[in-house]
């Protein structure tokens, strides 16, 4: 009777193995779909916000350097090193004789300005090519920053800049790298000089818009420098 019985156990036992592994199989199969849909759309909710943002009859940065400024711009925001949700780029890949600049109300997703802005003397020509955190280097550098307060100094109006990324851009403040108005930003001087103006290391801008982007971008709103740089995104613990 009992060899009768053995292999009716035998079978259900097995039964059930199989169909604990089946559904063993199935949660991992959907535990894996849910990771990637996770993934993926993490690697895609830069490209919503880049494709709803409103130009505001701008021209739109490129979608490579925004998301890089997005990402880091969240992880900032997360920690409390920036408050604002105002979104500067500057994006140095470009000629210096195009607008290069955005300020961006992230609430609204509306480009606000889109502007001329400057690089160091010894940064490049029309094109940026190279960048220092050093002083007395006459370069720009690269990554993330803090807005600070306003100042007047020689330049009139200006906004200082802490650099929130060490031995990348952390000696901007000690550098005198901050946000000012300059004549030599300006289409006027691209014409006559082939290329625009080069300051000592400051993101200097248009006197016209001086006033007006300082004001909207004061007191710890983020500002992010961007170059394609494999060196950069080494160092950087903000972009990836």
């Amino acid at each position: 009777m009992i060899y009768k019985i053995f292999p009716t156990v035998l079978l259900v036992v097995l039964s059930l193995i199989s169909t604990n592994e089946f559904f063993n199989e199935t949660h991992n199969i959907k535990r894996t779909e849910a990771v990637k849909s996770i993934k993926t759309n993490s690697e895609t909710s830069e490209e919503l916000v880049y494709n709803n943002l409103n130009s505001n009859h701008f021209s739109l940065p490129k979608l490579e350097s925004f998301a890089e400024a997005l990402k880091g711009f969240y992880l900032l925001k997360e920690k409390g090193l920036v408050s604002k949700n105002i979104l500067t780029l500057i994006d140095f890949s470009l000629s210096s004789n195009s607008k290069r600049l955005w300020v961006i109300d992230l609430t609204t997703n509306t480009i606000l300005y889109n502007s001329l802005v400057a690089h160091g003397r010894n940064t490049g020509d029309e094109f940026a090519t190279s960048f220092s955190n050093s002083a007395e280097s006459y370069k720009s550098s690269l990554g993330f920053y803090a807005t600070g307060e306003i100042y007047n100094g020689k330049h009139g109006k200006s906004l200082k800049l802490d650099g929130l990324e060490k031995g990348i851009n952390s000696n901007a403040r000690e550098r005198a790298v901050v946000i000012h108005g300059a004549q030599y930003v300006s289409n006027s001087f691209i014409q006559n000089n082939k290329r625009l103006g080069r300051s000592l290391g400051c993101p200097a801008i248009p006197l016209e818009l001086t006033n007006e982007i300082i004001q909207t971008i004061k007191d710890k709103s983020c500002l992010f420098v961007y170059y394609p740089s494999k060196a950069y995104k080494i160092a950087s613990k903000l972009v990836m």
